[in-house]
């Protein structure tokens, strides 16, 4: 699959996973009361820098920082380019 969108640097692209929709006991929440999501699959890598190796890799499920990235939407779609530094986790 071939995204058309090309980090540079030691970004990558990621593309939310949908907010939880129900609480554990049941209650459907509405649109504005779920949660913003900070899981999100990784759909593009940037080649690294000199001084950063990439070590994330495409596919791959990642917790990042809440307020990281700048939001774009693409082709219909919506993704957030940020740096490598701003994921926390990688979810397996």
């Amino acid at each position: 699959m071939s995204l058309g969108i090309k980090p540079l640097g030691d970004r990558v692209v990621i593309k939310k996973l949908e907010a939880v929709e129900k609480t554990a006991s049941g209650i459907v929440l509405p649109g504005q009361a779920k949660e913003r999501p900070q899981v999100a699959e990784i759909v593009a890598v940037g080649p690294g820098t000199e001084d950063v190796e990439m070590i994330v890799k495409v596919g791959e499920h990642v917790i990042f920082s809440q307020y990281a990235g700048t939001e774009v939407k693409y082709d219909g779609e919506e993704y957030t380019i940020l740096s490598q530094k701003d994921i926390l986790a990688t979810v397996e």
